[in-house]
């Protein structure tokens, strides 16, 4: 079997400290978006003493989160909301053209996923792992229109959007 070349975003790297007797002890702490740019992405958290260390155990973790999601023409097949703690976001599809509106850790997973058209709005705090985690439940909420379709017994040009159709 081929092994496929994964698309890798790191979404925020921070210097943490645990004060202790005698200092402060520091560590890494890198949030990543793992994909294969054709539905498949995953989201990832490590921490280390050295940097590298802290993004290979994100990566480790991020690969074992995946999820598959609908990608339709570069597109979400239809408007999605995510919420985790405090942040919520808001995805839209996009025509052809638009191109990804959003801000740095949205773009990373969407990026990852393979979107290339989607509007967002995050709404409430932007924490970077919190705003990860409510784009990751946004995307796991979305439903292939082709089963949608075939459960209603419609033709899939009634079920999505013109401009998805190609």
């Amino acid at each position: 079997m081929e092994e496929k070349t994964l698309i890798e975003n790191i979404i925020s790297l921070n210097r943490v400290a645990k004060v202790v007797t005698g200092g402060r002890r520091f560590k890494i702490s890198a949030w990543v978006a793992i994909g294969d740019g054709e539905g498949r992405v995953g989201i990832g958290h490590g921490k280390a003493a050295e940097t590298p260390d802290a993004i290979a155990k994100a990566l480790k973790r991020a690969k074992k989160s995946m999820i598959s999601v609908p990608v339709i023409n570069g597109t979400i097949p239809h408007p999605v909301v995510g919420k985790v703690g405090a942040s919520k976001i808001l995805l839209k599809p996009a025509g052809p053209g638009t191109g990804l509106i959003a801000c740095h850790t949205v773009r990373a997973i969407l990026e990852a996923a393979g979107y290339k058209n989607v509007l967002t709005k995050a709404l409430g705090s932007t924490t970077p792992c919190n705003l990860a985690q409510a784009t990751m439940a946004a995307l796991s909420k979305l439903k292939d229109p082709r089963l949608v379709a075939k459960r209603r017994g419609l033709p899939i040009s009634r079920v999505i959007r013109k401009f998805m159709i190609s």
